[in-house]
């Protein structure tokens, strides 16, 4: 009798690190660093952070392979577009970057998901930079 082959099922960088909890997690963290960020504040057009907090954690689940309700809500990600009226400076990318960093660290990922989570971070915090200092 022949061994059966096993089943494959890959899976996406947004299963390997958790899921929903891990990117909620890393949001959640995220913004609050940003309320209390008066650089970022300013960027911000709503006092509520909510609605805000909610779109970044669909839009990092999807782009790392898992649900795809940002697409299905607000179509096309255009992040360059969506950010245009605001002045993203070299300042704000600084500051962004470092609450990123803040809840990056606390997620406690394995060391090469980690760096491949922040090399994304770093180059699309670069990407949203659209005013001088």
């Amino acid at each position: 009798m022949s061994e059966q082959p096993k089943a494959s099922v890959e899976q996406t960088f947004y299963d390997v690190i958790g899921g929903h909890e891990t990117i909620a997690f890393i949001v959640r963290r995220f913004y609050e660093g940003v309320a209390t960020d008066d650089v970022l504040l300013a960027i911000y057009p709503d006092e509520d952070l909510e609605p805000a907090e909610r779109r970044f954690r669909m839009f990092l689940e999807q782009y790392w392979g898992g649900p795809t309700t940002y697409s299905e809500e607000r179509g096309h990600p255009r992040l360059r577009m969506r950010h245009g009226p605001f002045a993203v400076t070299h300042l704000a990318r600084e500051r962004w970057l470092h609450h990123f960093r803040v809840a990056l660290d606390e997620a406690e990922l394995a060391p090469e998901h980690e760096a491949q989570f922040w090399a994304y971070v770093e180059r699309a915090a670069l990407h949203m930079v659209n005013s001088p200092d």
